[in-house]
């Protein structure tokens, strides 16, 4: 079923959550696991993110140094298969701008019509490791409205399409006016939904979708949650998602004394985060997982209760 559908026939808040790939090399199984843990609590979709390729350098045998372009996670089509016809869950695939040509989109929304996949969740991607700022593939996207648009103008197919939401700005816009004219940009390209970056301040996800319906744009706007569970993350999450750490939570971490003690914080402090959105009607809430199911599960036990209604 389309995401935009399950969203529309809900008569409660949705519980679903994203997975990444295996490393390479790596078996299918820890997926399986991880998506065990959170079944009972019934998912109503699941994505699973997609990652460019990078340019790592070997040497050869005169002492040069060889690019070779690989990719660390592979996968997303296949896993995003599996998972479907395994479980019977709706999947969504990320489709990125970096590192494919409109053709090769075309070729990737053939094969998810065959596998019967409906929905994708459009992003611009990331730079590769060690790439200061994105460039788009010759004969891509640059931006992630006109991936929108490619795959929206399809006669030949009928995808739910999800776009990324940043509630403290995307890390390369000037200001957040800026970056929400950019979403509204998606929205009109053909997106039907919004999931939003990870944030730990409710207000900013509020003052956001306030800021979205001012502008016109009307589709459900989905609150992406993460369970800080590191003392390092006070430093990585900000500086990597330029989001802002509330001090209630900074200073219980920094007064945990063993790295369960951090952990124990970062629940507790997501299942009140989680409570409030609910509380407030939101349409849903998405784990971002990051390989820690069980923290989810915990999270969703405390919170959710009876209120999660998949659709199937």
């Amino acid at each position: 079923m389309r995401v935009c559908e399950i969203i529309e026939k809900a008569d409660g808040p949705l519980f679903t959550f994203e997975l990444l790939p295996p490393l390479k090399g790596e078996t299918i199984d820890s997926i399986y696991e991880a998506i065990e843990v959170l079944l009972p609590y019934n998912p109503a979709y699941i994505n699973v993110t997609n990652h460019q390729m990078e340019t790592i350098y070997q040497e050869r045998e005169d002492g040069l140094l060889e690019p070779i372009s690989v990719r660390k996670r592979p996968g997303t089509l296949g896993l995003s298969a599996a998972i479907q016809y395994k479980y019977g869950i709706d999947v969504v695939p990320h489709i990125i701008c970096g590192g494919m040509t409109k053709e090769q989109v075309d070729d990737l929304l053939s094969e998810l019509v065959f596998l019967e996949i409906d929905n994708v969740l459009v992003l611009r991607g990331d730079p590769p490791a060690g790439v200061r700022r994105f460039v788009a593939t010759p004969g891509g996207h640059e931006h992630s409205d006109s991936l929108v648009r490619q795959i929206a103008e399809k006669e030949w197919a009928n995808f739910s399409i999800g776009v990324a939401g940043y509630p403290e700005k995307h890390i390369e816009a000037p200001n957040l006016e800026h970056d929400i004219a950019m979403l509204k940009r998606k929205i009109e390209a053909g997106a039907h939904y919004i999931v939003t970056q990870m944030f730990f301040e409710n207000s900013h996800y509020f003052s956001f979708v306030e800021r979205c319906r001012s502008v016109g744009i009307e589709v459900p706007i989905i609150p992406g949650i993460k369970p800080l569970q590191r003392r390092r993350d006070l430093e990585l999450l900000p500086q990597t998602f330029n989001i802002e750490l509330p001090s209630k939570l900074v200073d219980a971490v920094e007064r945990s004394k063993t790295p369960q003690e951090i952990r124990d914080v970062g629940r507790s402090f997501c299942v009140e985060q989680v409570e409030e959105l609910l509380e407030a009607g939101v349409p849903g809430v998405h784990f971002y997982t990051q390989g820690r199911s069980q923290v989810i599960a915990d999270v969703v036990e405390a919170t959710y209760r009876e209120r999660s209604t998949p659709i199937r």
